[in-house]
């Protein structure tokens, strides 16, 4: 007979099956992986070298862990897959309430039973995806939903004593012995909930409403903790500080290629999307971009920070305005403009916090603004940096590559992209704009029609985010004109990012 097989307490000491401490079997199977060179962390990117490391280690040495970072940073993810690194199936008795190892029971209700049946105990199997519990951290988490208390239904139904251990209800703490157990968000619990874990994580102790009970669970305990709580609304108290073996710091990602793959992979693109819409590198690294800038902004509160589910979403976003303008205008196929990045500012504002200046300026113009830095900064990725030739005097100015498509705007032509315009119209009105496409074809000279366009349209961008044409955003176009003209019209009407507002997009 197969251990797994047994079912009953007689069959599984037949079997020749051991029973492990979970923090004993966590490190038997990490030990395996490690040796044969898996990653026990399928998924999880940019933390190779620093918080997958830190993770092993710490269960290499049976710790339990703090993971300490700003939001967005996997590490809820992290903790739910340390699952995969539990045995398949476990065996508990049946019936048991807290998952009681056959060979080493700790409730009364298993101890009776296996007293009464002996080896005809019945036995269950438990599957790894069942041990795992997650707790999220709030102010009015009781230490009754952790701990337990005393059930009086119960108590009434079984006619017992309130003095018997069988009329307590377990709460969840004890309902996860055998699993891992996470506390998100650990500083906001009150800190006299936070004292009822000390026993749990030293000695296995419980105490209930005056019950002493000695209940040496077997608990792998993951807490995640946000680094602005310690001010904002809490803090984790020292002495359980001090019983939590091993704290890891987690960290956003720190190149571009990185927060890129992540993105690919998180983002909820179907296929009949990726069918209709081609979304290209250039694209891409702009809203990549715009978390980096995020990340440094002034107005944005840098203790929040600026989780990964920003560039998701927009990115999201961006294949979905893209998508919708295609199905308006009846087209099978269609790319990302950067004029659809206008329909990613609702992704952007839900997701950062801002300081007091940043709230004077509305969250709508943040937002607008950290989008503009993004194409000045990608802009000098492809293309000369306007502000160096600006420095630049005599023959070297005259040769400014820009300077035939800034004359076209100063002798008072003017562009304007409509959000919802045919990619063929698109096109035709960028190539109206005398030398875009000559400069264009001087830096990229292998691109498509399309793949052009969408490089002379960032020439456009990235022109008006370093000041050397205007842009607005009004009633569905975007507006490309001469700066000095914008800004003379009607006597003290400014074109540029500034002007961007709320109302924009109603």
């Amino acid at each position: 007979m197969s251990t797994k097989q047994a079912t009953t307490l007689g069959e599984l000491k037949k079997s020749g099956y051991k029973s492990l401490s979970i923090k004993e079997e966590i490190r038997k199977n990490l030990l395996i992986k490690i040796k044969a060179k898996e990653n026990p962390f399928p998924g999880i990117m940019g933390y190779e070298d620093t918080v997958i490391p830190d993770t092993e280690r710490a269960l290499l040495s049976r710790h339990n862990i703090l993971f300490l970072g700003l939001r967005g940073q996997a590490k809820t993810r992290m903790a739910r897959q340390m699952t995969e690194l539990l045995d398949e199936y476990i065996p508990v008795v049946s019936g048991s309430e807290i998952n009681d190892d056959p060979f080493a029971p700790i409730s009364k209700y298993a101890r009776d039973l296996i007293d009464s049946k002996g080896d005809e105990t019945p036995i269950e199997w438990l599957h790894r995806s069942k041990r795992y519990g997650e707790k999220l951290a709030t102010p009015d988490v009781s230490v009754a939903d952790l701990i337990g208390d005393i059930d009086p239904i119960k108590a009434a139904n079984l006619k017992l004593s309130f003095a018997d251990e069988e009329v307590l209800h377990y709460g969840i703490i004890p309902r996860s012995n055998r699993c891992i157990f996470v506390i998100n968000e650990l500083p906001d619990l009150q800190a006299r909930i936070q004292v009822s874990l000390f026993n749990i994580l030293e000695e296995g102790d419980l105490q209930i409403r005056g019950f002493k009970l000695r209940l040496p669970l077997d608990v792998m305990f993951v807490f995640t903790a946000n680094p602005e709580d310690y001010t904002n609304r809490g803090s984790i108290v020292t002495p359980l500080k001090d019983r939590i073996q091993s704290q890891i710091l987690t960290h956003y990602p720190k190149s571009i290629e990185t927060a890129l793959a992540i993105t690919e992979q998180e983002a909820a693109i179907s296929e009949e999307q990726k069918s209709i819409v081609t979304v290209s590198d250039l694209v891409k690294r702009l809203i990549e971009q715009i978390a980096f800038e995020a990340r440094e902004s002034e107005l944005v509160d840098k203790k929040s920070g600026v989780s990964a589910r920003l560039t998701i979403s927009a990115y999201e976003n961006a294949v979905s305005a893209a998508e919708r303008r295609a199905i308006i205008n009846d087209e099978k196929h269609t790319q990302v403009w950067l004029s659809d990045l206008v329909g990613i500012i609702p992704s952007i504002t839900g997701k950062i916090e801002l300081v007091y200046e940043g709230e004077q300026e509305g969250p709508f113009q943040v937002a607008y603004n950290l989008l503009e830095r993004a194409i000045r900064t990608q802009f000098i990725q492809y293309f000369p940096n306007p502000e160096t030739l600006k420095k630049k005097k005599g023959k070297e100015a005259a040769e400014n590559p820009y300077k035939a498509i800034i004359s076209w705007f100063d002798n008072g032509n003017g562009l304007n992209l409509f959000l919802e315009t045919k990619d063929d119209d698109k096109v035709q009105m960028l190539y109206k704009v005398s030398g875009l496409h000559a400069l264009v074809k001087k830096y990229f000279n292998a691109g498509s029609e399309k793949e052009n366009a969408l490089l002379m349209e960032l020439v456009l961008h990235g022109l008006a985010a370093y000041s050397l044409i205007s842009k607005k955003v009004i009633d569905g176009k975007i507006e490309f004109k001469d700066l000095m003209g914008s800004m003379l019209n009607l006597g003290t009407q400014h074109y540029g990012e500034d002007d961007f507002n709320e109302e924009d997009f109603n």
